[in-house]
């Protein structure tokens, strides 16, 4: 007796098909898994013998011998148990073949027969639409399988009510999408007293998806400007979302099933090592740079990070995407984020400030500025200074302006860049951060006398090419909050006033 079950590994974001092959002859009784299994593959004997017996069902006295093919790629994850399961119940002529093979099959059996959720099933459900196959998967996870499109979706509680819906006995409802909703963010800009300068470099990063760099003493606020900077943020496009989750599923961070439209937001502490923020490890899992993708990445205490860890990122940000290569796989992730950093101008904290620099300054400030390299700086579009904020400003009743008003600007200004992208015929666009070559030369739109105040500063203080094309994509931005149609002189000085490097030196 044969069977086959359809099913998948993960090789990062993609997938390849794998054959679950079962066959039951006669001998002394054995159960072996063959194909390239890994430990927890090999385990699933335990489970699948386990779930048969807490069912009712005898386990077959017999040799039953199991291949997943291709047998030269390698098995991992808990999800093979419930493929293996299906192709012995299907062997055993419980199960009919002939449906089953309309399906992809995953998940993780319990040793009451219960189906337990695994990482992956949004990507496997959008692999399996594609194929025009159904899929069965567990119950909990199928609303996340509807958001892969498919028509036919068997989400199962547990293996006998599997068996029972495919011979009839009781019918499995199709699972309903869930979208999660969307929480109060009590972060809000008007809690901020003063930084009048931060706040204004923080909505044309928000308005342009830009890069920026925030510099100051202890306790002035660059954290919760950070923090704040998800109030500012459209949410995310029906497909950015999707392109967001898959990511998130295959971490397995995609929580009860939802597709969240929030813009992902990460903050990783400074002890976090390479493989854990640009993705690595045993199984090569997508980093923090991948998670953030479409959303902010937030790396507090800049120069406490190892200098590898943060080399690893000058070609993420340069290219929005990643490619992790061991001497057994490779992957390559998307990593399109915005980088928001902060960090203080020394050690002690607080260069620049009368009265409260330490005795070596300003030799420990250029020491420790020295920790973050001129090609990394050199992709940060913004650099601000945030000063201490003064007791005035502090107990100051007046609230300044809210995230709702500045969250209007910004929407206002990315559909602005949205609408010159799809005239421009580059449709897939969103913000200026993403503009390159001939196109970003198109939109810019320059004004001659602010085209030569850009010559005459690049030649002066020696801007790089780089330098020279983030500030033009900057000005634009800052053009598009004003809804100018050219980029004029006064938008081109204040992007090149966002160019100094450490402003407290």
């Amino acid at each position: 007796m044969q069977a086959k079950v359809n099913t998948i590994a993960f090789n990062g974001l993609d997938i390849a098909d794998v054959d679950v092959q079962v066959q039951i002859s006669s001998g002394i009784p054995a159960f072996t898994i063959v194909g390239l299994p890994d430990k927890t593959v090999a385990e699933s004997k335990e489970r699948v013998k386990a779930a048969f017996q807490s069912i009712g069902i005898s386990f077959p006295a017999k040799r039953v011998t199991v291949n997943l093919a291709p047998a030269n790629l390698l098995k991992e994850g808990s999800h093979f148990d419930l493929p293996i399961a299906l192709g012995i119940l299907t062997c055993m002529q419980i199960l009919p073949q002939e449906e089953i093979a309309d399906y992809v099959a995953l998940g993780e059996l319990g040793l009451d027969n219960t189906i337990m959720p695994v990482n992956g099933v949004l990507p496997v459900a959008i692999r399996a639409n594609q194929q025009n196959k159904g899929l069965i998967c567990p119950q909990a996870q199928g609303s996340e399988a509807v958001w892969g499109g498919l028509k036919t979706i068997v989400a199962a509680p547990d293996l006998l009510s599997l068996i029972n819906h495919f011979k009839g006995v009781q019918t499995l409802p199709f699972p309903t999408a869930k979208k999660r909703l969307e929480t109060s963010n009590n972060l809000d800009l008007a809690d901020i007293k003063g930084q009048e300068a931060a706040k204004r470099a923080l909505e044309i990063a928000a308005a342009g998806a830009h890069n920026m760099l925030m510099v100051g003493p202890p306790g002035a606020g660059k954290s919760m400007l950070a923090a704040r900077l998800t109030s500012i943020l459209p949410p995310l496009t029906p497909q950015e979302a999707l392109e967001t989750c898959v990511i998130h599923s295959i971490a397995g961070e995609l929580k009860n099933g939802e597709l969240d439209f929030s813009r992902p937001y990460r903050d990783p502490h400074h002890s976090a090592s390479g493989a854990a923020l640009v993705g690595g490890g045993r199984k090569a899992m997508p980093g923090e740079i991948s998670l953030a993708h479409n959303g902010v990445l937030f790396l507090d205490e800049l120069p406490e990070f190892s200098r590898a860890t943060l080399e690893a990122l000058r070609q993420p940000l340069e290219t929005g995407y990643v490619s992790v290569s061991r001497a057994e796989y490779h992957h390559t992730y998307p990593a399109h984020f915005q980088l928001i950093a902060a960090m203080n101008p020394c050690r002690c904290g607080y260069l620049g400030v009368a009265g409260q620099e330490c005795p070596k300054a300003p030799l420990c400030g250029q020491e420790y500025q020295s920790k973050i390299s001129g090609p990394l700086m050199d992709r940060i579009d913004i650099h601000v200074f945030v000063p201490p904020v003064n007791p005035w400003e502090i107990f100051d009743k007046n609230k300044s302006e809210s995230s709702k008003d500045v969250l209007k600007r910004v929407v206002s200004a990315r559909k602005i860049q949205k609408d010159r992208f799809i005239k421009l015929g580059a449709p897939d666009l969103n913000t200026n951060s993403q503009l390159k070559g001939s196109l970003l030369e198109d939109a810019v739109n320059l004004d001659e006398e602010a085209k030569q105040l850009l010559i005459n500063f690049a030649d002066r203080f020696k801007l790089s090419a780089r330098g020279y094309h983030r500030t033009l994509r900057l000005a634009r931005t800052i053009a598009d909050l004003q809804n100018e149609t050219k980029v004029l002189k006064m938008h081109i000085a204040e992007a090149l006033n966002f160019r100094h490097i450490m402003p407290a030196q």
